[in-house]
């Protein structure tokens, strides 16, 4: 087998087809319901002074949740201080059927960590762009990367399947966060 041939998901899946099962695909109900439950976990994190953002782990039938992790700062995001968790309970072929939604485009540690985490599918609700134009140029808080998670995975020997951003529902969680955000604009 060819070097690029070795690096596809393909590949991987021949290879070992036991960490890859079938997904079940997730509906746009289930998804607004996943990001309405990071919307109350995101809520919550900013009672606590932390940062809006948040993410949940949804099992193999895109409706039970099994975790749930706010941002607590800045090295220890929502995104992937789940998928660690994550990780740590569940084996690679279940998550390879589970669904991390996050009220933001995972960064890309984020993006990373999910993607070793072995979980099989992201759906985020706003952009990377969103929240750019949300802090601000030069927020010290939170120093905005314009890479997307696309972008990241890009040449995955995984097929991590990648939705979002969510229409409708970026904005809910643009003005939601903009609680926080507007206290924090130069």
């Amino acid at each position: 087998m060819a070097s690029e041939e070795a690096l596809t998901p393909e590949a991987a899946r021949s290879i070992a087809p036991d960490l890859f099962p079938p997904r079940t695909p997730i509906t746009k109900a289930q998804i607004e319901a996943g990001i309405n439950i990071c919307l109350a976990i995101q809520r919550r994190a900013v009672t606590f002074g932390k940062r809006p953002f948040a993410a949940c782990l949804l099992g193999p039938d895109n409706e039970t949740v099994l975790l749930t992790h706010q941002s607590i700062d800045q090295v220890n995001h929502a995104e992937s201080s789940l998928a660690r968790l994550a990780y740590s309970h569940y084996s690679k072929a279940y998550l390879w059927q589970c669904t991390l939604i996050s009220t933001w485009e995972p960064c890309a540690m984020c993006s990373s960590t999910i993607y070793w985490a072995h979980i099989g599918r992201v759906v985020y609700a706003a952009t990377n762009e969103q929240l750019a134009q949300l802090t601000g140029p030069g927020n010290k808080e939170n120093f905005t990367m314009k890479w997307h998670t696309r972008d990241i995975l890009l040449g995955q020997q995984k097929d991590v399947e990648i939705i979002g951003p969510v229409e409708g529902m970026d904005k809910i969680v643009v003005e939601e966060s903009d609680l926080y955000w507007g206290k924090t604009r130069q």
